[in-house]
Order: C-alpha cells, then sequence, then structure tokens
C-alpha cells in the first residue's frame, strides 16, 4: 500500500524569497502610488517609509514565530500555539482560519480587479468586460497552480523575472531622464507634522501597507521550505528590504518625471489612474509605454500566483490538524498539493471578482487581518516566550519587546485608519465565525465543551463525509 501524499521541503531560500517579492508587488504599487500622492500630496514618500518600516518590525514578529514552527499554515499553528491549543487557542486559530476563507480570496480578487483595470489602458473595457477579464485571470492563475511544489518555484523564479525587468526599467527611465533626486530635495515641502497623526496618512498608510503584504508568505509554505530556522526568517528580511528600495526609488523616479503636483491633479478630477504607464509614454513614446503596461500586468499575474500558493496551504493545515472542515485537508493523490483548499479559494476569489470594487477591497482586507492575526500574533510572541523561554528559538528578534509594542501602535493606528464601516465589517466576519466555531465545537468536543458524547458525533460525521 503506498503512502498517503504529504507536503515536501523542496523551496530553497532563494525561491522562498522569490514568492515572497512576487507576492508583495502584483498591481498593488502601481494602482496605489497616484492614489497616496492624492491623498497627501508632497509628503507622498513618508507613507512609503511607514509602510516599510511597519513591515520591517512585523517581520521579526513573523521571523520568530515561523523559524519556531515550520509548518504549513503559518499564523494557524502561531495562534494555536501561542493561546493554548486545547484552550483559547483552538477557538483562536479556528477563527483565523475562517476570517483567511474569506479575506484570502478578497486579495486575490484585489490582484485580478486590478489586473482588468489596469488593462484600460490598453483596451477600452466597460464594467462588464472588466469584471469577466479579472475573474478569467482566476481561472487562468489556479490553472498554473494545479501542480507540484517543484515546478511552483520555478514558475516562481520565471514571474520575479517579469517584475524585476518591469521596476528596473521605471527606475532606469527616472535616472537616465537626469532628475532623479529632486522627489527627494522636495520630500519637506509642505511637511506638517498634523498631517502625519491625521486619518488621511492613515488612509494614505493604508494603501503603502497593502503594497508591502506578502513579506511572510514563506511562512505559509513553512512545510516545504528547506532549512526553515534560517531560510524563513532571512527571507522575510531580504524581501521587505528589497521591496521597499525598488518602492522607494519607483516612486522617486516617476515623480521626477509626472511632479506629484500634476498626479494629485488627476487623482483629485478622476482623469488618470494609469500614471506609471503614462510615465513611460513621456519617456520613450506609446509603444514603450503598451509593452510597459503588459509587464505590469505580467506583475498582477506573478503576485496572485504567490497568493493563492500560500494561503491554500492555511485551511489545509488547520483541517489535516483536526481544528476545521476536513473536506479542505485533502491533498491531490499524484502533485502532493492541497487541491480541495486551493479551488474552494479560488472559486471564492472568482466570486469577489464578479462583485466588488478595487477601492472598498484593499481597506476589508487590512481590517480583517489586523485585530485577529497581526496584533494577535505580537502578543502571542510574549506568550511563547513566558511559557516556553528563549533558550530553543531558532531566531530571537532583537531588542525585544521594543518591536512588539510598535507593530501594536502601528497596527491599531491603521485599523482605525480603515473607517467605521470597513470595521463592521470586519465585526460581521469576526461575528460569523465566533457562531460557527461554537457549533462547531459542540460537535467536536473542543473547547469550550470538552465531552466524549460530542466527540463520538463528530466522529462519525467525519467518517461519513470521507466516504462522501
Amino acid at each position: 500500500m503506498s503512502a498517503p501524499p504529504t507536503l515536501q521541503r523542496r523551496l530553497t531560500l532563494f525561491q522562498g524569497t522569490v514568492l515572497n517579492m512576487i507576492d508583495m508587488v502584483g498591481i498593488g504599487p502601481f494602482v496605489t502610488l497616484p492614489i497616496v500622492i492624492g491623498l497627501i500630496g508632497g509628503m507622498y514618500l513618508y507613507a512609503w517609509l511607514a509602510g516599510a518600516v511597519l513591515s520591517l518590525v512585523d517581520a521579526m514578529i513573523w521571523s520568530e514565530l515561523g523559524a519556531a514552527y515550520p509548518l504549513a499554515g503559518g499564523s494557524y499553528n502561531f495562534l494555536k500555539e501561542a493561546y493554548g491549543k486545547k484552550g483559547p487557542g483552538g477557538m483562536i486559530s479556528f477563527l483565523y482560519v475562517w476570517q483567511t476563507v474569506i479575506q484570502a480570496p478578497l486579495v486575490a480578487a484585489s490582484a485580478a480587479i486590478g489586473f482588468a483595470q489596469y488593462l484600460g489602458y490598453l483596451v477600452e473595457l466597460n464594467v462588464w468586460q472588466q469584471k469577466a477579464v479579472s475573474a478569467l485571470v482566476i481561472i487562468v492563475i489556479t490553472f498554473l497552480l494545479y501542480r507540484k511544489i517543484d515546478s511552483i518555484g520555478k514558475i516562481g523564479v520565471l514571474l520575479w523575472s517579469g517584475v524585476l525587468l518591469t521596476l528596473g526599467w521605471i527606475i532606469f527611465g527616472g535616472i537616465a531622464n537626469g532628475n532623479f533626486l529632486q522627489p527627494l530635495k522636495e520630500i519637506n515641502t509642505g511637511f506638517s507634522w498634523n498631517i502625519l497623526a491625521s486619518f488621511v496618512f492613515g488612509q494614505a498608510c493604508i494603501k503603502t501597507v497593502y503594497s508591502y503584504l506578502g513579506y511572510y508568505n514563506v511562512c505559509h509554505l513553512g512545510a516545504e521550505i528547506i532549512n526553515p530556522g534560517k531560510n524563513i526568517p532571512r527571507s522575510m528580511f531580504i524581501s521587505v528590504a528589497g521591496i521597499a528600495v525598488l518602492y522607494l526609488a519607483m516612486n522617486i523616479s516617476v515623480s521626477s518625471v509626472i511632479t506629484w503636483q500634476e498626479i494629485k491633479s488627476w487623482q483629485d478630477n478622476n482623469l488618470n489612474n494609469f500614471v506609471v504607464s503614462t510615465f513611460i509614454e513621456r519617456l520613450y513614446g506609446n509603444t514603450a509605454a503598451i509593452v510597459a503596461t503588459v509587464m505590469i500586468l505580467w506583475v498582477a499575474l506573478a503576485s496572485l500566483f504567490a497568493v493563492m500558493l500560500g494561503y491554500s496551504r492555511v485551511p489545509y493545515a488547520a483541517a489535516a490538524d483536526g481544528a476545521f472542515f476536513k473536506l479542505f485537508a485533502k491533498l491531490h493523490p499524484t502533485k502532493n498539493f492541497p487541491y480541495v483548499s486551493l479551488l474552494i479559494l479560488a472559486g471564492l476569489a472568482f466570486i469577489f471578482s464578479l462583485l466588488f470594487k478595487m477601492k472598498h477591497v484593499i481597506d476589508g482586507i487590512l481590517a480583517m487581518r489586523i485585530l485577529l492575526q497581526f496584533i494577535g500574533q505580537a502578543i502571542g510572541v510574549i506568550l511563547l516566550r513566558r511559557k516556553k523561554g528563549t533558550a530553543q528559538l531558532p531566531y530571537k528578534m532583537p531588542v525585544y519587546p521594543i518591536p512588539v509594542i510598535l507593530a501594536i501602535i502601528m497596527w491599531l493606528f491603521v485599523f482605525f485608519a480603515t473607517g467605521i464601516a470597513v470595521i463592521v465589517s470586519f465585526l460581521l466576519v469576526f461575528g460569523s465565525g465566533v457562531v460557527v466555531y461554537f457549533i462547531y465545537a459542540n460537535f467536536t468536543g473542543k473547547w469550550p465543551y470538552p465531552t466524549k458524547a460530542n466527540s463520538n458525533i463528530y466522529n462519525d460525521v467525519q467518517a461519513i463525509s470521507s466516504n462522501l
């Protein structure tokens, strides 16, 4: 009898870092660049710096947890261990997976919607045509992911080459134009401490943080990373530092050719959402702008590829651990990947790409993650250190607990900047998860219902479902 399929450690440091970075650099920086300038004008670089600082600080928390628990599912394992897998940790980790099943498809939908919107530079599309394109993008990415992890790593490297070429061209264009440093000379024009502490700056930071998200993708793939104790932290720090440099250079490059005043005017009057393509057009002409737009669309596809890859491991890990619906635990019999989890998330992403608009998706993505995942993990690090000490940790964050305190403060600032409507939406998702968990826990005999009778009922239900 052949052994059951299992996840395999085949991803190197380079491949893990590549998958992180293509997750981070999707359509986000190209879509949000003009939005950030439209919100805070000449202080736009401060918002990108703030996003980089928050990502770097938060990466310290992820690194300590990811190196200690290099398993599929990332945060699911961290929250379960921190809060007690036989106690509240079971509920908290369940709620994380529950919101992931909704939030991950939103992330994928945002990339697909952004792809369809940016395609508008090449082909004029009405609203329904844009929706059809975004849905088709989800289908194509799902097809690419339906294969062994060995092939996934190679496809990721290929996609990353397109990302580097695109960003490199944009940065080189600004440098060659001869005015590259001018935006840095004007960085404090109109500077105000009041703006830095304002709701509007918080809104700008939401957009930049959204563009940095993905530096932790390697933690979701923890069970497939070679030498995870070293490679998971290295991958994250390389990713954040590298992407921060590329984002800042790209913003400086674009605004050295098209002034931030002109971009802000376009945003205020809803005239031009294809700023990067316009930047290339001014430097090299219309044909070059078309090529650049195709490359930007390549970047969007690459990001969506990494997003769907990483998040498909989260419900799988919880289900394989007996802490989520068993259907998600199925691995493909020959390709050894969680195909049911992938297909369910892809199906929801397909639906969300037809229902929502980009501006609604970005704030919702962050609000759903912040309290339960990011802040929950920051507190979780403190709990784990108190329970287990630090002697066995493969990676220890420097100057603890300062990074934890800073991360909590910055995430709370971003959370409240999402606005009341988005926060209410998060609470609805969270509340529905609580209701589902208590029903699930009652049947499975989990905290706070550890009864043998309920466990027997659950085993009977699972036996029936596994035979379907």
